[in-house]
Parts: structure tokens; C-alpha cells; sequence
């Protein structure tokens, strides 16, 4: 396949706001792709080159990608350097060099799909002494046979910004329109929460059609994709939505960690899907020294320990251990965990996601044994109002968030990818809404004045509605924030900046720069008032008016565990103001 078939798609892509055409479009390429290119297409469209969860990654460093391009075009890399300067895009940069490059076809190859995806891999893989000159050829041998779009997204691939606005639903919407049907796409969503590797979803559905994608396992090593959790208010509204009963535990402030033990190790991934064995060596031996079995996947939370008095610390103190590789026995020496285990997934060869929850608590219990550093969740099953709220306060009393309320009813499966009222957060702050925090995504910003002059005075934040597949903007930010926050917010902020807003933006405001959606920050607010100028769940009260945060504050606390698409959805902020207006009344 020539990697140009794939670019005229992406343009294709690009050109439309419509999520059903871009899975149109989506779908006519797998229909037209042999199978064995599928994996590919799907993982490069969404912008990588392997599944999320492997440890290949793409991102390389700006400044060494445009040093690859005037490699690669003969161009001065002072040229490339102003253009730059006033793009800010390496693939419109790209674009532009290639423009002005004179074409020539001596000594050039055919550009395929997977000539292009081997380089890539290659570069991610490339390390040690030399790695950067290394990167550099590979990156600038394909750039050279490249036609000027060919090399646009080729840049936007190898620096790990690909702009097109697919997100994994609208993946599975194209491999259901072209290999199944639409009945047939809770198949295709299970398939990918249990495998987390959509590629290998679309592969196994082009060549064994849906009864191939219905015989996919949970398999160790692959992490499933993790269940959520929605939110209520009271003990008496959680036992209402979970009939009258249910197993309520310690709602811990840490970070959530899926183990996957077999013979071979013990990796550790995040809700994003990271690989965090390598910052956590020490919860993957304490696990190993605990487990009773043969092999297992389980769920529980690294929680931050005072190492004199034993209690619980704020979920940031796990963050001084992430991305640290020199001084990391320091780290665990400095900043102690405990894993409080809450869920078995796959116990000895059998998948628990389909069982009910008693059943896989059970499982928990017996395959591991309670140690100092590995402990099973507090939990009780409880059916009456005030003896939940005397556990809620003895589980905020022992420095916890609150409590967690799960079904225990027969259909209580583990839902992976899913969020629903099996599970049900109950926080502190929930008894009066907006003293609750809410994680909101950074769309855009505005320029600062006075003090602020010469950087970022606001941002403009977004909730993310998943059944639009959209950002929708919910308040101007501009509190809370540190002069270090001020400093180091706008260059985290400038990798992701857009020359018009995101595909996948609704916005009536027109910020004066716009992101790609990636930076998730916490925010607490006064109260939700209804706005016309916010389109936060428009028209779910009114009209013509949507949802937004009053007196909005940064918490200080960058949701690094969050990608865009987790972060608080439009519809739990209308929950948040009904039962606002039901408090007040």
C-alpha cells in the first residue's frame, strides 16, 4: 500500500467537521486495505505506530525533527527556523519546505505504508550513544521521497501531534460500517476494552469477520481498558439506584494501577494505559511476594504512606516518582506506597470480567495474601443510609476521598471502558456541589495584561461529551495559578497550539490561541449558572443557554494520570446542577 493512498484519506479527514463522515471515509479505506495492513492504518491514524499501552512512543523533540527536514530538503536550517517561528506547526512547516524543495526523482524509492511505519518504529526504538544522529537519517530518508502532503503528516506523526480528530469511537463506527454491522458494535467496543489494541480488533474483524472479534480473551499482558464510576450525593440515593444494597469500600486518593502477574513478571499499567512497572519495582515485588497463583490481573490503588506515622498522603506525593530513572531508590526511599488491591479481572486462566462482583472479590481474597505493603480495599456491604454515612466518615477520618458504592447484583460485571451506576464515587465535597473538583481540559487561552502581559492571562476550559465526540467550553480559568504554574502551563500548553480551533471543539468564544485538547487541569468552583456563551450540554435547561463554572479556580494539580477524553464529561455537569438547584430549594 503506498503511503499516499493513507494521506488523501487524512485530507479527506480533515476537510469535514462530521464524525459519521469521517467514519464514512474510514470505512471505504479498511473495505479497500488488505487485512494485513489494518493494524497499521488504525494505529497511524490515531497517531501512533503500536497500541498505547507498548512502550514505543512517538514525540520526537522538535528542534531534532527540523534538523531531520533540512537534512532531508537541503534547506537552511535558518529557514526553517523562521518558519517555524511564525508557524509553530512542524507539519504545516513541513508542508512549506517541501513546497519550495525541487522534486527530484534520482535515487527515490516508492513511499509505502509500511516503509514509512518501520522508520518510524525504528526511531522510537533508537537509543544510546548516537540515537539522535540515528533518528535523524531515518526520519530524513523517507522525507526524501516524500510528496509535500506525504511529508505533512509524516511530521505530525514523528512529533507525536497528528491533528486529524480521530478518536477510537469513531475507529470502531468505520470497522463496524465496513466489516459487521451497527447491531454488532458492542461486540467490537468489548473486544477493544479487553485487549486495549484496536488495530488487533480491526485485523482479526477484516480477516475473521465478527464471530472472530466475539472470540477474543482477556489476555495477560494486554491491560483492559479500566470501568468507571458515576457520582451521587447521598447514602440514600446510592441505595436507591443499587436496589437497596451494596459493597461500599475506601474511596483512596492514589494513583489506580492494573497488575498483570504471570511467570515471565509483573507489569504495572495505568488508567492511561502507561507502563509504570519501571517507576513502581517495588509495589511489582511486593505483589510477586503476596500472590498466591499462576497468573492473575488485578486492580487496586498506590496510595502514598508517611513513612513515621503510617497514614495516608495526598495522591501528588505519588507524582515525585514518576519519570524518574537516576535517583529512583532514592524516590521509594522518599515517597512509600501501598497497594490497596480492589478487583481480580483474570485469575489462573479464567476471565472474571463477565462475573459479578461478590464472585471476583472472592477471588481477590484468596489469591492474595495481606502483607504491610499489599492490602485488599476496606469494604463493607451495607444496606442501611446511616451506616453508610458512619463508614463514609470513618473512611474520611483515615484520610480517604470518601467511599466507592458497587452493585453486587447478578449483573455486576466488570464493564470495561464503561462508565455507569455499577459503581458509584461518593466524595466529600458531593453534599454541596461545586465544593467538588471537576478535571477540565485546556481548548484555548486568551493573552494577559498587566502583570500577565507577555504570556497567558486565561484559559478556556472544556468538558468532553462523549456521545458528540466533543470538547465543549465551560469557563474562562484565570485563578489559582502560581508564577511557576504561569511559567511552565503556556509551554506545555504551546505543543499542542493550533493555528484555528480543534476539529472537535465547540466553542462560541473566540480564544485568542487554540490547543489540540491534551492538558486536563482540576479546578473547584463557587456554583454552575446557566450561560449563552458556554456550550457546556446546550440546551439541556434552555435553549439557548448552556453550563458554566462560576468563580473557577486552579487546584494546582495537573491531571497527568488524564488524557482529553477522560476528563469530567458535559453530562455530570448538568448532574451537578440539578442537584445544586435541589439543595437550594
Amino acid at each position: 500500500m503506498q503511503y499516499g493512498d493513507l494521506v488523501k484519506v487524512y485530507e479527506a479527514i480533515e476537510s469535514t467537521a462530521s464524525r459519521l463522515e469521517m467514519a464514512d471515509i474510514l470505512a471505504n479505506l479498511f473495505r479497500s486495505s488488505d487485512c494485513k495492513n489494518i493494524r497499521t492504518i488504525v494505529y497511524m491514524t490515531q497517531g501512533n505506530i503500536v497500541p498505547d499501552f507498548y512502550p514505543e512512543k512517538l514525540g520526537m523533540a522538535d528542534k531534532l525533527y527540523l534538523r531531520a527536514l533540512s537534512m532531508a530538503t537541503g534547506q537552511k536550517g535558518s529557514r526553517i527556523k523562521e518558519l517555524w517561528d511564525k508557524e509553530g506547526d512542524t507539519g504545516k512547516v513541513t508542508e512549506l519546505v517541501f513546497a519550495n524543495k525541487s522534486q527530484t526523482t534520482l535515487f527515490s524509492q516508492d513511499l509505502t505504508l509500511e516503509r514509512v511505519h518501520t522508520a518510524l518504529l525504528k526511531i522510537c526504538r533508537a537509543d544510546g550513544d548516537g540515537s539522535q544522529d540515528l533518528k535523524m537519517k531515518l526520519l530524513a530518508d523517507i522525507l526524501h521521497d516524500a510528496k509535500p502532503n506525504e511529508a505533512k503528516y509524516i511530521a505530525r506523526l514523528a512529533t507525536g501531534r497528528m491533528r486529524i480528530g480521530i478518536a477510537a469511537q469513531t475507529v470502531i463506527d468505520a470497522l463496524a460500517i465496513a466489516f459487521a454491522t451497527k447491531a454488532d458494535k458492542p461486540d467490537i467496543e468489548r473486544a477493544f476494552n479487553i485487549t486495549s489494541d484496536l488495530g488487533l480488533v480491526g485485523e482479526t474483524l477484516c480477516q475473521n469477520g465478527i464471530d472472530g472479534v466475539r472470540g477474543m480473551k482477556v489476555h495477560v499482558g494486554n491491560p483492559i481498558r479500566a470501568m468507571l464510576a458515576e457520582r451521587l450525593s447521598s447514602p440514600e440515593e446510592l441505595l436507591e439506584r443499587l436496589d437497596g444494597k451494596a459493597m461500599f469500600e475506601y474511596k483512596y486518593d492514589g494513583l489506580r494501577i492494573q497488575a498483570h502477574i504471570s511467570d515471565s513478571g509483573i507489569k504495572l499499567y495505568s488508567r492511561r494505559l502507561e507502563d509504570m512497572t519501571e517507576q513502581f519495582p517495588d509495589v511489582a515485588k511486593a505483589l510477586r511476594e503476596a500472590f498466591t497463583g499462576v497468573d492473575a490481573i488485578v486492580e487496586g490503588e498506590c496510595v502514598p504512606i508517611d513513612i513515621n506515622t503510617g497514614e495516608f498522603l495526598p495522591f501528588q506525593e505519588v507524582s515525585h516518582r514518576r519519570g524518574r530513572k537516576h535517583d529512583l531508590s532514592e524516590a521509594i526511599e522518599d515517597y512509600p506506597v501501598r497497594f490497596h488491591l480492589f478487583d481480580c479481572l483474570y485469575f489462573d486462566g479464567e476471565d472474571l470480567t463477565l462475573k459479578p462482583l461478590p464472585q471476583r472479590r472472592e477471588t481477590l481474597s484468596k489469591c492474595v495474601k495481606i502483607t504491610p505493603s499489599v492490602k485488599l480495599s476496606e469494604a463493607k456491604v451495607l444496606d442501611d443510609p446511616e451506616k453508610v454515612q458512619t463508614f463514609f466518615m470513618q473512611a474520611l477520618a483515615d484520610g480517604c476521598e470518601g467511599l466507592m458504592a458497587k452493585s453486587i447484583a447478578n449483573d455486576s460485571i466488570y464493564r470495561a471502558g464503561a462508565r455507569g451506576y455499577l459503581w458509584i464515587k461518593y466524595k466529600k465535597e458531593y453534599r454541596s456541589e461545586m465544593n467538588d473538583t471537576v478535571d477540565l481540559v485546556a481548548v484555548g487561552a486568551f493573552y494577559g495584561r498587566g502583570k500577565r502581559g507577555g504570556t497567558y492571562g486565561a484559559l478556556l476550559m472544556a468538558t468532553y461529551n462523549p456521545d458528540s465526540d466533543s470538547f465543549e467550553t465551560v469557563c474562562k480559568l484565570g485563578s489559582g495559578f502560581s508564577d511557576v504554574d504561569l511559567a511552565t502551563i503556556p509551554e506545555k500548553l504551546n505543543k499542542t497550539k493550533l493555528d484555528s480551533k480543534f476539529t472537535r471543539v465547540n466553542s462560541k468564544l473566540e480564544a485568542d490561541v487554540w490547543f489540540e485538547p491534551y492538558l486536563v487541569l482540576e479546578v473547584r468552583g463557587a456554583e454552575i449558572t446557566l450561560s449563552p456563551i458556554h456550550t457546556c450540554e446546550r440546551g439541556a435547561i434552555r435553549d439557548d443557554a448552556g453550563f458554566a463554572i462560576r468563580f473557577p479556580r486552579y487546584t494546582g494539580t495537573t491531571r497527568i494520570d488524564k488524557k482529553a477524553r477522560d476528563a469530567t464529561t458535559s453530562a455530570e455537569i448538568t448532574d451537578m446542577y440539578r442537584k445544586q438547584l435541589k439543595q437550594s430549594n
